[in-house]
């Protein structure tokens, strides 16, 4: 065979050959909904599994329900017993510093502390009745303390975006609990517990300003009665040298009596002459007090009585006001029963429907070519 002929037959007609088959990048929506149609039964078998689970796990998880108070600084129609006894004390020139604002703000302190929120935890029934039959140590309780206290919160109304729109200062104090009810009453019951905490103190202060105004001004009292007595006693020693000056002048009578004039000593005068002298002298010897002409220490005297005759009595006022009373919870936090079960039935038609789609796409894989050995 001539290189002319074998050229021939050797050559290759390639565009009559066949393009290779290659795999189609498009997605056929059709053929999926087709491969889910028949897998139907299986898919709503997984979605009512998972929406089974999704109820239980609904009365499994555990209940919480949030009872809200919020409150403002005491009105003034609450505290008119305690600006009577105000009034009282500040008549005596007692400069006693109680107003309604200073006393919230201690309140809203007071409530914020966490020392004295685990102490009355560990005094309230409601702590008792959580650990009721459970044999607890002391680290145990502690905990299971602090734990509870941490769902005790207050909030200040004032600090959000619209707080230049409001005309007063408001904070809303939230608790929750498992149960409704025990969310109220530990909320309320702890409001009154630092209440009264609050009123106990603001008395407290107020006893201790009295005590130490009264204690003062009987230091004081003292202190002038010595310096008056040591001015009486000065006197009459000055008076009995005036006397011997006035004997030894020869001055019976008051010089200005007889018309004399004289230039009289500054240091012991002898103007009233010796006469005059005498009686002056036997007058401020009669006299046993040193205070007993001094009209502004004895009116320093009735002060000081008037203070200590002053008992400060326990009155009951309200540190805060109630915008909104301790709420009863009508509607528990997070989502609701039906709200769970849509979510897991969503949860379970997105598993099933995957799972189908992989199934059928791991059965129509094609295999990949074995290697042609050379």
């Amino acid at each position: 065979m001539s290189t002319m002929d074998f050229k021939k037959n050797t050559d290759l007609d390639f565009p009559h050959y066949a393009s290779p088959a290659l795999p189609s990048k498009e997605i056929d929506l059709l053929a999926l909904l087709d491969v889910l149609l028949s897998a139907k039964k299986r898919i709503v078998a997984i979605v009512f599994a998972f929406a089974v689970i999704g109820l239980a796990v609904s009365f499994l998880m555990p209940q919480k329900w949030t009872s809200e108070a919020v409150v403002t600084p005491a009105e003034k129609t609450q505290w008119n017993s305690l600006e009577e006894m105000l009034a009282a004390i500040q008549v005596l020139d007692v400069d006693v510093n109680v107003n309604r604002e200073e006393v919230f703000n201690l309140f809203i302190k007071k409530f914020q502390s966490q020392s004295l929120l685990e102490e009355y935890m560990k005094t309230s029934p409601y702590v008792m009745s959580q650990l009721k039959g459970a044999e607890v140590d002391e680290l145990s309780l502690h905990r299971a303390v602090v734990g509870m206290a941490e769902q005790m919160k207050a909030l200040d109304n004032t600090a959000g975006k619209n707080a230049d729109k409001t005309p007063y200062a408001s904070w809303t104090l939230k608790f929750t609990a498992p149960a409704a009810a025990d969310a109220q009453v530990v909320l309320q019951g702890y409001i009154k517990y630092v209440s009264d905490i609050v009123e106990q103190e603001t008395m407290q202060n107020i006893r201790n300003v009295l005590r130490l105004k009264t204690t003062m001004e009987r230091e004081r009292l003292e202190l002038d009665r010595v310096r008056l007595t040591n001015l009486h006693n000065t006197k009459l020693q000055r008076l009995n040298y005036s006397l011997e000056v006035a004997n030894a002048a020869g001055i019976k009578k008051p010089a200005y009596s007889n018309g004399q004039a004289i230039k009289d000593d500054p240091d012991y005068s002898v103007a009233l002459g010796a006469d005059g002298i005498a009686r002056k002298l036997q007058i401020e010897e009669s006299l046993k007090d040193a205070t007993a002409l001094n009209a502004d220490f004895q009116n320093r005297e009735y002060h000081l009585a008037q203070l200590q005759k002053l008992a400060i009595k326990n009155v009951d006022f309200e540190p805060l006001n109630y915008q909104l009373a301790p709420s009863m919870p009508v509607k528990k936090d997070g989502p609701g029963k039906a709200l769970i079960v849509i979510l897991a039935a969503l949860l379970g038609g997105l598993f099933a429907c995957g799972s189908v789609l992989l199934r059928e796409a791991m059965s129509s894989r094609t295999p990949l070519p074995e290697p042609v050995m050379e």
